[in-house]
């Protein structure tokens, strides 16, 4: 297992005391947090049997390492139709093999069709039918009617505007601004699904590919600041061996399946076996759905899969290309 050398984590808990700056607000509760019990008992199912996780020297549950999800890039969200009417633990392993060859078949005639090479879902096995446990049913809630109408205004605000009107038209993603948030981060994609996970006595740092930033979590449950970013304000802390994440605070340009601004995450991470950590993901908006809603994804720890640096801005023309081809498109008209 990779650790990291005491020279970055130096450089590290520099970064992380520059940030930590006491200001009043509230702090993260440690009770009652939603999705709990269907954690721990979906983790029940998954620990393997005499496994003992390992501790930092200083006590906490070492977490540390490279990781990939890259296995389930195919793997839906939700459960697809071919399992209605079954629960995950209903789906047997040759469903299962049937179902992720399928899925494999069709990222690859994909691939082709797009010309698309260098992608992570052209090797993917899928080891899960999908990823959402809780609602059992394997779905997302429905939105709730002010969640629906929130989302139609958006749309209709939008309304008048080309795509490439301005480059306030073009998504985070184009401008390299974000490319994936919180908890968008743990859904697998067609590539960039490597991660590193860090850890010092006071923080836990969390480095994802194609993601401009790293997250520093503090674990000494330090008030909140209520500064409202793309990755929301997160606090740490440890409940036995699984560190649990709860991350508010995000600001109104980041949408999560129709989320709004008063969305909360409880992430949890605990290894479940000598190379794999399981990430468990609770979404929690009273003002978008009707109860929080819980997805799980096995991380698996691979050296060779590492987090390298996205230098999105460097040598990337898209902004201005894009505007240019709009431009040209509208001076034919």
């Amino acid at each position: 297992m990779t650790r990291l050398p005491m020279c970055a984590i130096a450089v590290i808990g520099s970064v992380a005391l520059a940030l930590t700056t006491s200001v009043a607000g509230q702090g993260t509760a440690r009770a009652a947090l939603p999705g709990a019990d269907v954690a721990k008992a979906f983790l029940a199912t998954r620990m393997t049997k005499g496994f003992t996780p390992p501790k930092t020297p200083w006590g906490h549950p070492d977490l540390q390492g490279n990781f990939t999800h890259m296995s389930e890039a195919n793997t839906p969200l939700e459960r697809p139709a071919a399992f209605a009417g079954k629960r995950v633990e209903d789906v047997t392993p040759a469903e299962l093999e049937a179902e992720a060859k399928t899925r494999l078949a069709r990222a690859n005639r994909e691939r082709t069709d797009h010309a698309a090479y260098l992608v992570d879902n052209a090797f993917a096995v899928s080891t899960r039918p999908w990823l959402v446990i809780d609602p059992v049913d394997g779905k997302v809630p429905p939105m709730i009617e002010a969640a629906t109408q929130r989302e139609a205004t958006r749309v209709a605000a939008a309304k008048g505007h080309g795509p490439a009107d301005s480059y306030l038209d073009l998504s985070l993603r184009d401008r390299c601004l974000l490319n994936r948030g919180v908890p968008d981060m743990a859904i697998p994609g067609p590539y960039g699904n490597s991660l590193q996970v860090l850890q010092t006595k006071d923080y836990v740092l969390i480095r994802k590919e194609q993601i401009h930033d790293s997250r520093i979590i503090p674990l000494d449950n330090r008030p909140l600041t209520g500064v409202r970013t793309f990755f929301g304000e997160s606090r740490g802390h440890f409940d036995g061996n699984t560190l649990v994440v709860v991350t508010t605070n995000f600001n109104d340009r980041i949408v999560f399946n129709g989320s709004g601004p008063d969305m909360r995450v409880i992430e949890r991470f605990t290894r479940t076996a000598p190379h794999t950590v399981e990430w468990t993901v609770t979404v929690e908006d009273p003002g978008t759905w009707a109860r929080p809603w819980t997805f799980t994804i096995p991380l698996a720890e691979d050296d060779e899969q590492m987090a390298l640096e996205y230098a999105c801005h460097e040598g990337n023309y898209a902004v201005p290309n894009i505007l240019t081809g709009e431009r040209a498109s509208e001076a034919k008209k």
